[in-house]
């Protein structure tokens, strides 16, 4: 087996390529050391428009980005070793493309020079505190993200995707009960067709908007607005159920000990409404879940909660388990909530569980309640009982209405 020339593996490592935030002020707003990158470039990739702002600039081949982008990544790493640069919006390190490069390139191989964002120069010109702004980007994605993050007095900064975005933005406020809230429309910022208009949610008067938007949102909550707690145990009421739901106290239990760990992966098996699964990625952005459901109207609601929750990115698996779990990825984390005494079920979910995954089981039947006691007192784990009383008019006077109890049983895969 040849040794490999350490040399070699030097300049295969040494920068080649550099990575050069633009703005919309193209070359004016770029330093000495950004202009002489591109100048020497044998290769330029951007887009058209920044090609065009750059185009001055450029010696070398300039190319556009290619569909689907993959191919434009693949392009890129064809050219290693030669000098490349790419253009990029602003700080292409914020939701830009020096983050999907990076999953390619090794960082001593690439030199970056950031412009400022578009949330940065947005931020500035609204006079608000970046660090105390909700910044999202809603450009390729679904607008409902930004559903969690509306709460009186929040401020969000969104960038969208095209002139429809403040549409979508405005309709959605209006619809959740945030129609008084103040949407500014920040349009090609720090370029010379910039503009700044400020409208109500309720009663936008847009007019024609360019591609190239930010939309500032101070959020304004009326009466009834749709408010996601971060707490959580959400009110049933926010969830469209057909009765399958996880109470909201034995859900915040349940969410307890699952105890979600960031970029983990959750299967809910007989997931009902899906509020295991919301709640899961209510948590935290990088969390994941796949709702296991064999019936087609509560799978069709989930999607509708995932939405109206805004993670809509909450995956939606149709079947019966223990069919349905097979080829679905590695759980680090399993709930399951119905089906569970059914042939299999329990087993194919205790040997799909990655080690040291967490499981939680709930039962509210005697047969589901058989499993885990026989899976307690072979396996260990932690077994409780969970009664819950609400007080309910009894004639003319109160008392207590206790629900079906529920056993619960948490356990950790051995490593």
């Amino acid at each position: 087996m040849s040794t490999p020339d350490p040399s070699a593996l030097s300049a295969a490592s040494a920068p080649w390529l550099t990575i050069v935030g633009i703005g919309e002020d193209g070359l004016a707003g770029l330093s000495d050391t950004a202009k002489a990158a591109i100048a020497r470039a044998e290769i330029v990739f951007g887009g058209a428009r920044h090609l065009e702002l750059a185009a001055e600039a450029i010696a070398g081949e300039g190319r556009t980005w290619l569909s689907p982008f993959e191919r434009s990544v693949e392009a890129v790493l064809s050219a290693r070793g030669r000098p490349v640069a790419v253009l990029a919006s602003g700080d292409p390190f914020f939701f830009g493309v020096g983050v999907t490069l990076s999953r390619k390139i090794q960082r001593t191989e690439m030199t970056v020079l950031p412009a400022p964002s578009a949330f940065s120069l947005a931020a500035s010109r609204m006079g608000w505190a970046l660090q105390d702004t909700a910044c999202l980007s809603l450009h390729g994605r679904p607008v409902d993200l930004i559903r969690p993050h509306l709460h009186p007095g929040m401020r969000i900064l969104a960038l969208t995707s095209d002139s429809h975005g403040p549409h979508a933005l405005a309709a959605l406020l209006s619809e959740a009960g945030f129609g008084g809230s103040r949407l500014t429309v920040l349009e090609a910022l720090g370029g010379p067709r910039e503009r700044v208009s400020s409208h109500l949610a309720q009663r936008p008067e847009f007019g024609e908007i360019d591609m190239l938007n930010v939309c500032a949102v101070e959020v304004e909550a009326a009466a009834g607005a749709r408010v996601l707690p971060y707490t959580a145990g959400l009110d049933d009421g926010l969830f469209e159920h057909d009765g399958q739901i996880t109470k909201r106290e034995v859900r915040a239990l349940t969410l307890s000990a699952l105890a979600p760990r960031h970029g983990e992966l959750l299967w809910d098996i007989g997931a009902g409404s899906g509020s295991i699964g919301v709640e899961w990625m209510l948590a935290d952005p990088s969390l994941r879940a796949i709702a296991i459901e064999a019936v087609p109207e509560r799978a069709a609601r989930i999607r509708s909660n995932a939405a109206r929750f805004g993670v809509p990115g909450l995956s939606v698996t149709e079947g019966t388990a223990p069919t349905a779990l097979v080829g679905l990825p590695t759980p680090d984390a399993i709930f399951i909530g119905g089906g569970g005494s059914e042939d299999g079920v329990f087993d194919a979910a205790l040997a799909a569980l990655k080690p040291g995954g967490r499981l939680v089981a709930n039962a509210v039947t005697t047969e589901m309640e058989a499993v885990l006691l026989t899976a307690h007192g072979r396996r260990g784990g932690s077994l409780i009982r969970i009664d819950i009383a609400r007080a309910a008019p009894v004639g003319q006077m109160t008392g207590w209405r206790p629900a079906m109890p529920v056993t619960q049983w948490s356990w950790v895969k051995p490593k």
